[in-house]
């Protein structure tokens, strides 16, 4: 449990940078080199390297190096583990809310509701 745990805490933490969930949106779109990656920020390419290499070690992309040019893409292990684990609590809530609006649906049970004021003539 404590490597899962490992592993969501390195997927949440590269996922809390707006840079580097800006390359994930990017690469949802499919691959694309690092100097691709890097175009729409105003950041040095090394500066880019590194978020690529957090984005890696978190198990969300992968990378591949062809000649002088480093191609990331998506790796699907890591969104599966992280939406596992969203999906899990997102199930729990929705049973809290439905346990909750049913509580609520249901008749007050009590003197008002049997029609007995609780009251003796």
């Amino acid at each position: 449990m404590l490597d899962r745990s490992d592993s969501l805490d390195k997927a949440f933490h590269a996922l809390a940078d707006p840079t580097r969930r800006a390359m994930v949106d990017r690469l949802a779109r499919g691959p694309a080199s690092v100097s691709a990656l890097a175009e729409p920020f105003e950041a040095t390419l090394a500066a880019i390297v590194q978020h690529v290499q957090v984005l890696e070690r978190a198990g969300l992309i992968e990378t591949e190096k062809r000649g002088r040019t480093r191609t990331c893409r998506i790796a699907g292990s890591g969104f599966e583990q992280v939406e596992a684990w969203l999906t899990a609590r997102r199930q729990l809530w929705e049973r809290r809310f439905d346990a909750l609006g049913a509580l609520l649906a249901a008749p007050e049970e009590g003197p008002e509701a049997s029609g007995d004021s609780g009251e003796n003539p």
